[in-house]
């Protein structure tokens, strides 16, 4: 089955940290730059970051303003996963995230693409006291 699913979701402390992965099925990512998006009560989609894949010309790795310093993006090939390490989380970090896969580095950080060739269905944070 081709799928991209998400997991690593959960509830947690404001300060605690979790890592989601982004694992692919059925295809291989290293074709594939991935975004890491979240909804929340504030926006319907914000874009958390992006990296580019393995075998793209481009080398990117972009987080958000709003999460900078405290989220980083890694992949791992061989398992056919990418992460999302959030340290430092705030209580405006609780959403649903959710990951997509697509050849275009451009369309997956600019995230107002509503065609991605893989979509997740998404994992749920939640950061509460």
């Amino acid at each position: 089955q081709v799928q991209l699913v998400e997991s690593g979701g959960g509830l947690v402390q404001p300060g605690g940290s979790l890592r989601l992965s982004c694992a692919a099925s059925g295809f291989t990512l290293d074709d594939y730059a991935i975004g890491w998006f979240r909804q929340t009560e504030r926006l319907e989609r914000e874009v958390v970051g992006c990296i580019s894949g393995t075998r793209m010309t481009t080398n990117t790795l972009h987080t958000s303003d709003a999460v900078k310093g405290r989220f980083t993006i890694s992949r791992d090939d061989a398992k056919n996963t990418v992460y999302l390490q959030m340290n430092s989380l705030k209580l405006e970090d609780t959403g649903v995230y959710i990951c997509v896969a697509e050849r275009s580095i451009s369309l997956v950080c600019a995230g107002d693409y509503d065609d991605y060739e893989y979509r997740g269905q998404g994992t749920n944070v939640t950061v509460s006291s």
